[in-house]
């Protein structure tokens, strides 16, 4: 398998600055963001990735959108994949209105507020870790031909280590720490 956190986005660029929540919710990609994005799309293919499996935050999407542009594979939204709940960029857009953004995309298997009400603890993020670690799992070989667009803390919670905006790496479910 495959793991990308998404390009940098505009809650990335203002938080980096001044350590403080700027108060955007849902934010999109920054110009870089966009560019980190299509980068990793050039980096991974020729890799074997057959799907995508993402976020349904919108930094998410746009990065697997554009890393799609290259891949061309079919992207699955799965919200168990959402950042760590803190802040205010972790509120999400309503299902209803994804849908409508992004129509070529399946959001129907998730709910209309998909996103939690209240902070998570980390304890939380890493039994979601945990879960979504079982789930691909269970697919066996077609968990090694799939990319995870996601987050700095459910990544971190998935395999101990922080991501930059924008990088991959590959993740091996057997033995997490490769």
């Amino acid at each position: 398998m495959f793991l990308l956190r998404h390009g940098q986005s505009k809650f990335n660029l203002h938080f980096s600055a001044t350590r403080r929540d700027p108060g955007i919710i849902d934010p999109p990609l920054t110009g870089e963001g966009h560019a980190q994005a299509r980068a990793a799309g050039l980096a991974l293919r020729g890799r074997g990735i057959r799907r995508i499996v993402t976020s349904p935050y919108t930094r998410a999407l746009e990065t697997a959108a554009s890393v799609n542009a290259t891949l061309g594979v079919e992207i699955v939204i799965n919200p168990i994949v959402r950042e760590h709940c803190a802040f205010t960029c972790d509120i999400g857009t309503p299902r209803t209105e994804l849908a409508r953004l992004w129509p070529r995309l399946d959001f129907s298997r998730i709910e209309e507020i998909w996103w939690p009400a209240a902070a998570e603890t980390e304890h939380q993020v890493l039994e979601r870790a945990a879960l979504f670690r079982a789930e691909m799992t269970a697919l066996r070989d077609r968990s090694a031909q799939t990319l995870v667009v996601s987050h700095w803390g459910f990544l971190r919670a998935l395999t101990g280590e922080a991501m930059e905006n924008g990088s991959w790496r590959r993740y091996d479910l057997i033995s997490p720490a490769t």
